[in-house]
């Protein structure tokens, strides 16, 4: 299932992203809120995160896509949808992570708003749900503009830095529907007759 937005094309992951992957994991400061800076290695990719997304998107309940720049046609990154293990709840988790030079153009949320959109349009959500480490701002900013709203706090974290815990949003469903119709509206021509 292919996604496009104005700025970027949304493909699900494919063998061949693996090397993209790894570099964009091997930078410091992309993995600083997800592992404390340490890179994943090529096989846990390889093996593990390819087969289970491409896994997860055939029986309808998530994957990943990865972020093409529709201008260039270069990846930038990736954005996901998980269902939780253990969950009985037709829920999902949204996670995301970009190259460093494309951060602060809004694309983070562009790309993360798509697959929202998807996970309640066609993958039957009722609840999507992300969580950001305390101390990263731009990532919870990028999760408030889609709406999502806070519902938990975790002190514990086996990555930990300094003054960090994450925090959980998550959006239901009938709010998700109240904002794609605000959105909607938004975007609609104006059908003033007397302008």
């Amino acid at each position: 299932m292919i996604v496009q937005t104005s700025r970027m094309v949304l493909r699900p992951v494919q063998r061949d992203d693996v090397a993209d992957l790894v570099r964009l994991d091997a930078d410091p400061h992309v993995m600083r809120h997800v592992s404390g800076g340490l890179p994943t290695p090529r096989a846990t990719i390889e093996d593990w995160v390819v087969p289970r997304a491409q896994a997860e998107l055939q029986i309808g309940r998530g994957g990943i896509w990865v972020t093409i720049d529709r201008r260039y046609g270069e990846f930038f990154g990736w954005v996901s949808l998980r269902a939780p293990r253990h969950s009985r709840r037709p829920e999902l988790e949204l996670s995301y992570r970009l190259r460093r030079e494309y951060w602060g153009r809004g694309l983070a949320t562009e790309a993360a708003r798509a697959v929202v959109d998807l996970a309640f349009t066609d993958l039957g959500a009722a609840r999507v749900f992300a969580s950001a480490s305390s101390t990263n701002t731009s990532s919870r900013r990028v999760i408030e503009k889609l709406g999502m709203r806070v519902s938990g706090i975790h002190v514990s974290d086996e990555h930990a830095i300094d003054g960090i815990g994450e925090v959980e949003y998550d959006l239901l469903r009938e709010h998700w529907e109240i904002r794609a119709l605000r959105r909607r509206s938004a975007e609609a021509p104006s059908t003033d007759l007397t302008a």
